[in-house]
Formats: C-alpha cells, structure tokens, sequence
C-alpha cells in the first residue's frame, strides 16, 4: 500500500486490574496472588492499539466516565497514536473496569464492571461513522442497541463485528448475527452461545463457522485458541492451524487478532491469508504479559513465530 489502512473501532474502554495467581479460584475459593497491575484495556481499546501497532491509521469511538482512569486511558491511546476525539467523557460515571486473574499456565478469569461504556449511543455511532475509513470494527462490550444502529448504517461496507461479549438474550444474539455484517469473530464459547450448541476443536469450528455464515455475515471466524482458527466464506473454510509459542498470558489475544485481522483486511490481504496473519499476531501477543502491552508490532510477529507481517506502507 502507498498509504496506511485506516480502521475505526467502535467499543469499550476499561482499566484493567491484573493479578498473577498460583490457580484461577473456583467457587467459594480464595487465592493469593501477585501485586496489582494497572493497565489500558477494554476490548474495543485494545483493537484499537493492536491496529495501530501494526500499521494503521486509527480513530476509536467510546465512552470513559470523568474520572482519573478515564484520563489515563485517554493518555493511552494518544500515546500509541490512536485518534480518541471519538471517545466521550461522561460526567458522573466511572469508567470501566476489569478485574482478570491469570494462572501459571497462562489462563484468565475476567470479571467486567462496564461503567461508563454502558453509556455508549448515538454520539459513539454518529463519531464512528464520521471521517473516512476502510474498515470499521465493533466489539460487544458496549449497548446492543449502539452496534444496532452501527451496523444498520453500515450495511454494505467493510466491518467486523467481534460479538464479545455474546449479548444474554439469544434473540439479540440472532438478530445481531443477521444484520449481514461483512465479518462476524466469535471465539469457541461465543459461537456455541449463537449457536446452542457445544464447539471445541478445530473441526467444530469450522462447522460452525460455515453455520454461522449461513445465518447471515459474509465471511464469519471461529477462534480456537492454541488449535488455531476457522474462516467460512464465498469460498468455503479454510482452518488456520495455530502456531507452537509459550503462552504466558492469553489476555488481550482475542483483541489482538481481531485488531490484525482488520487492518490486514483493510490493506488487501485476501481472506485466508489475512487470517492467518492475525493468529500469527495473536501468538505473538501471548507470549507476553498484559493485554495492551503484550501487543506486537510486525518485528515482534515475525521474532516469536517466523511470519512475516504481510501489510507494508508508507505514511500520509
């Protein structure tokens, strides 16, 4: 490209609270863990600095309550060179927060208190939907009723909706699903929440993948953790193996493959291959702690897994 891909990212912002335990607690447990960590998060925020990290052009559209984490997550994205004249600060209301506890093996417990992003709505919409863009991308941590009226306005051009969060209701999950969106990105747990049924493996969510294209988006990824992705398309599935890292924390990997996966998509990169860039990103991103500050630059793609990041420009 002679320019750089230029995203929009429609979503939440959160302050994120980490904590490194020996085991995640189950019912009624309690465990003792390591020093609190404060950290830019919130999953729309994080595909925000994913995107931009790897070559993009982006503005982010949100909301963050009045207060102290609300400035530093500002501070944040304008540090990484993300546009946030799209974000609200909303006067009285505190700005997200996510409490996540991650095991030795690198597995999380994420608990989200939403705060100001449930405050998300038309002004978030109308700032997404603003100035030029290639791609835009929605993620659920923000009012149903916000990604409805998106993807009512952006019907017919690029988007990926990352349903992530599935919304409770299985009705608002099936009429989000077939608002045509150009991308659907679900993880396993997220697609059987669509779909009603169990998917684990490779395999299953390659079937579900397809399943889910037939209910509406035109092309729909089912992620798969350490076995890698589904893509179904116009062309078919294809299976994106996933690639051998050491996994030390997996927060923030999601966020990072949807992040790659746009703005490959946005310089061009034909569907499969733009796939499997962005698990190639993911892979990256565990191989680090946090969730914003493990996510990798191309430099860092091709160091922990020997793939070349395929999106090259030149800025404006």
């Amino acid at each position: 490209m002679t320019t750089r891909p230029r995203l929009t990212v429609l979503g939440s912002l959160n302050m994120d609270i980490s904590v490194t335990v020996p085991r995640l607690p189950g019912p009624g447990a309690t465990v003792v863990g390591s020093a609190a960590r404060f950290t830019p998060g919130g999953k729309g925020a994080n595909q925000a600095v994913a995107a931009a990290r790897l070559g993009a052009e982006v503005r982010m559209a949100g909301c963050v309550g009045d207060d102290d984490f609300g400035g530093r997550l500002l501070a944040a994205l304008r540090a990484e060179t993300v546009n946030a004249d799209g974000v609200r600060v909303v006067a009285g209301v505190p700005t997200g927060l996510a409490m996540i506890a991650v095991d030795d093996a690198g597995e999380n417990l994420i608990t989200v208190a939403p705060g100001a992003n449930h405050e998300a709505g038309p002004p978030e919409v109308a700032a997404a939907m603003a100035g030029p863009r290639d791609v835009l991308v929605i993620s659920a941590e923000i009012p149903v009723p916000a990604i409805t009226a998106a993807l009512a306005q952006v019907r017919g051009q690029p988007c990926v909706l990352n349903l992530a969060p599935v919304p409770k209701a299985p009705e608002q999950a099936a009429a989000l699903t077939s608002k045509d969106p150009d991308w659907l990105v679900v993880n396993e747990s997220e697609a059987a929440a669509v779909l009603g049924r169990p998917v684990s493996g490779l395999a299953a969510a390659g079937r579900a993948a397809a399943e889910l294209v037939a209910a509406g988006p035109r092309h729909a990824v089912v992620t798969a953790g350490a076995h890698g992705a589904a893509l179904a398309g116009p062309d078919g599935v294809h299976t994106v193996e996933a690639f051998e890292v050491t996994a030390v924390d997996t927060v923030g990997a999601g966020d990072t493959f949807v992040g790659a996966l746009a703005v490959a998509l946005a310089a061009g990169v034909p569907a499969p291959q733009a796939v499997r860039a962005a698990a190639a990103a993911a892979a990256a991103a565990v191989t680090r702690r946090g969730a914003q500050t493990a996510m990798p630059r191309p430099a860092d793609i091709l160091a922990a897994t020997g793939a070349p990041w395929p999106v090259a420009y030149y800025h404006r």
